[in-house]
């Protein structure tokens, strides 16, 4: 029995994994990228930190403390709650517009509103942290001129080490925009 991925014959392809999945239906929200390995050991982090506070939790319930347990559960659900929203941030696009998902609020752009979507270089967050850097965003240009913040950048937790995987994202949010838009 060959185990491909175990031999060193076998052809490496590192953009494989990195492609979005397919998808046929145009009418659900769809994020045209998979999240970023940043954004996923966050998220792992929390849930790993959900798991200590549980077991504290249920520890805590065995000695007789009942509030205290159920100030650990409290705990633990915002934390899990926490880990699932970190996730879910990012862009999202249907046939109905772009949606920009971020921690606490997000906005949605029906595609008839759009003027324009271009990638810029322009100082940019690194990791949504207040430090900016020199790098690339993905701009949404509203009809009115109103400002909306990028819907991606390459520095933040989805594309800081990988700028291929930027481009092909940032290429297929525009693709939706030039079909959609023109509908």
């Amino acid at each position: 029995m060959p185990l491909p991925f175990l031999t060193a014959d076998r052809v490496f392809d590192a953009s494989a994994e990195d492609i979005a999945l397919p998808f046929d239906d145009h009418d659900s929200w769809r994020r045209p990228y998979r999240p970023g390995p940043w954004r996923v050991a966050a998220a792992a982090f929390l849930l790993l930190l959900a798991s200590f506070v549980l077991l504290a939790g249920m520890i805590i319930v065995f000695a007789g403390e009942v509030p205290g347990s159920a100030v650990c559960l409290g705990l633990a659900l915002v934390i899990i709650v926490c880990a699932l929203r970190l996730l879910r941030v990012g862009t999202w696009v249907s046939r109905h517009g772009v949606r920009r998902v971020s921690f606490f609020t997000s906005f949605t752009v029906p595609w008839n509103r759009v003027t324009a979507i271009r990638t810029v270089q322009q100082p940019v967050k690194w990791l949504g942290f207040p430090r900016t850097v020199q790098g690339q965003a993905l701009i949404l240009v509203r009809q009115g001129g109103q400002p909306v913040p990028p819907l991606l950048t390459d520095s933040n937790a989805d594309f800081l080490t990988r700028s291929e995987a930027f481009d092909r994202a940032a290429d297929t949010v525009e693709a939706w925009g030039d079909e959609y838009r023109q509908v």
